[in-house]
This record gives C-alpha cells, sequence and structure tokens, in this order.
C-alpha cells in the first residue's frame, strides 16, 4: 500500500463505508442519493489513492479484501469521532419531528420498525398522531405525513411510497373456500375503492351481492379475522407482519392491484428540516428494502 501524503476526501470513506456495510453499490447509493456508477467511482478513485483493491467484484455481490476488511473499522471510527466531537462542540442537536400517519400504518407498519429509526437517528424524537380519516390537505401542524388514498391534490407534496395487491385474510384454522365464501361473514374498511365487489369482479366471480360489515379502520376488520370471526380484506403493508407470525392466512391465490396507495407527503415549511429528509430517507430505504425481497420470490 503506498498511501499518498494527503488524506483521501471524506466523500470517498462515506461510500466505502456504505458499500461495505451493504456489499452493494447500488445500496450504497440509494442511501447516498448517488447513481451506483458514481458510488462506483468514488471507490475506484480511493482504491487509486490507496494503491490496493478494497473489494472483491462478484458477480452478484461484493466481497471485502484483506485490505478491505482492516480499513473498514478505522474508517468508521473516524466517523464516530468526527459524530462524538461534532456533538462536543454544538451540544445536543436533539431535533422534534410532527409526523402524522393512518392509523392502521402506524400500528402494523411504522410501530414495529420504530427501533431501526431509532438506531440509526437518535436524535430525532418524532412525535406521531394518527387520524382514521385524513383532511384534504396536509394535516394542520404536521412536518411529514403519511397517507393511504386515491392520489392526493396536485399542489401537495406527495411521493407514492407503496402500492401492493389487496385480497382475503382469515385466521389460519377458519374453514372457507371460494365455493362458499359468500356465506361468511365479510368484513372490509369503508369507503374504499379496493373492496369485496371489485376482487370478485377482477376474478369474474358470481358475486350476489353479500351482507358486509364495514369498519372505520382496517384494524378493526383484520382483528376480527385474526380472532376467527369471518373474512377481511387486507393487503401486504398491513397485513405482511401479522402473516408472518402466525395470525393471519390469505386463503386464495387471487390478488388485485390497488387503486389506493400509500404516499409520504412533506409540508413545505419542513423541506429543509434535517429530521424530516432523515426520516423520509429512511422510511423509503425500509421500503425499498422489502420490496426487493418480496420481488425476488
Amino acid at each position: 500500500m503506498h498511501l499518498q501524503n494527503a488524506l483521501p476526501p471524506l466523500n470517498w470513506l462515506r461510500a466505502f463505508e456504505a458499500a461495505a456495510r451493504h456489499l452493494s453499490f447500488t445500496d450504497a447509493a440509494a442511501e447516498l442519493h448517488m447513481t451506483q456508477s458514481a458510488v462506483s467511482q468514488q471507490i475506484k478513485s480511493l482504491e487509486g489513492h490507496l494503491g490496493t483493491p478494497l473489494f472483491h467484484r462478484r458477480p452478484r455481490t461484493l466481497e471485502l479484501t484483506r485490505t478491505g476488511l482492516m480499513y473498514l473499522p478505522v474508517v468508521r471510527e473516524a466517523f464516530r469521532t468526527l459524530t462524538r466531537g461534532t456533538r462536543a462542540v454544538l451540544g445536543p442537536q436533539e431535533q422534534v419531528l410532527q409526523v402524522q400517519s393512518n392509523i392502521t400504518f402506524a400500528i402494523h407498519w411504522l410501530a414495529p420498525r420504530l427501533g431501526r429509526f431509532h438506531a440509526r437517528h437518535p436524535d430525532v424524537q418524532l412525535n406521531i398522531r394518527t387520524e382514521l380519516w385524513e383532511p384534504r390537505d396536509m394535516a394542520e401542524g404536521a412536518d411529514v405525513e403519511i397517507r393511504y388514498s386515491l392520489r392526493p391534490a396536485q399542489h401537495l407534496d406527495a411521493q407514492l411510497i407503496r402500492q401492493d395487491h389487496y385480497y382475503p385474510v382469515t385466521a389460519p384454522d377458519y374453514a372457507v373456500s371460494i365455493d362458499d365464501l359468500t356465506q361468511h361473514p365479510l368484513y372490509d374498511c369503508a369507503n374504499l375503492m379496493c373492496n369485496w365487489p371489485s376482487w370478485a369482479e377482477d376474478q369474474a366471480l358470481d358475486w350476489p351481492g353479500p351482507h358486509v360489515t364495514y369498519c372505520t379502520t382496517y384494524s378493526v376488520s383484520m382483528a376480527v379475522a385474526a380472532a376467527g370471526g369471518g373474512v377481511a380484506l387486507a393487503h401486504d403493508t398491513i397485513a405482511a407482519n401479522l402473516i408472518a407470525d402466525g395470525k393471519l392466512i390469505a386463503p386464495f391465490e387471487h390478488r388485485v392491484a390497488m387503486q389506493e396507495a400509500y404516499y409520504l407527503m412533506t409540508a413545505p415549511h419542513a423541506r429543509d428540516i434535517p429530521a424530516a429528509q432523515a426520516f423520509s430517507d429512511w422510511l423509503i430505504q425500509e421500503i425499498a428494502a422489502e420490496d426487493l425481497v418480496q420481488n425476488r420470490f
């Protein structure tokens, strides 16, 4: 290793640390808001500066070289020292972020993952508020908002973050077939385009218009299904954890693309707030990582 006198640029080291953590230039680029080629070029520049490779480039992954394995803890400790030093100079920099969320999303998706956010951003304090029905415009007092609806008004700063499929769910031991489905208690969330008639129509089922019990939130209808009280409609974003935990199953294969979707909205005053950017980046990366895993199977 023929290290030059000057230390390598900080952005090269940041690209190396992120790529080493993910073992992926693509994932590192997503985290750093760069292109994959830019990350790759910065690491090549760092390797040229050090005079030795840091990664073995495999067909589908990266692998740290012996030098890379030795250099990674040095770089990480350097960043920790910079972070601690900055905090010591500037004092506590706690940031409070007002988050408004669809209530079912908050319970079934956001809450199980908040530990990962706080581990990554210990200086950001979240105040989370939930509503059954979102206002037409941005929620008053919110810095960021997670909304489940049809496309929000064009004047709102709304980014599509998830649009998956909906399907029936039941308790694991609940006996139901496609032939006798309409004879069972059916549950749904009220006032949505993704409903029982649209699910049945998409697969050309004979649908005689059976009675459906409507709830103001998916949390109620899914709780009824999990208790063995009938069949409810749900979608992956809110049901995946319950299915993984064995509390719900999807008894039928047919799934229909949602018309509603999840949107991340940022208030104009919050666009330059670091905490809002940190939360938004984390949320988008979490969902992207989940989607990547689901698309592999």
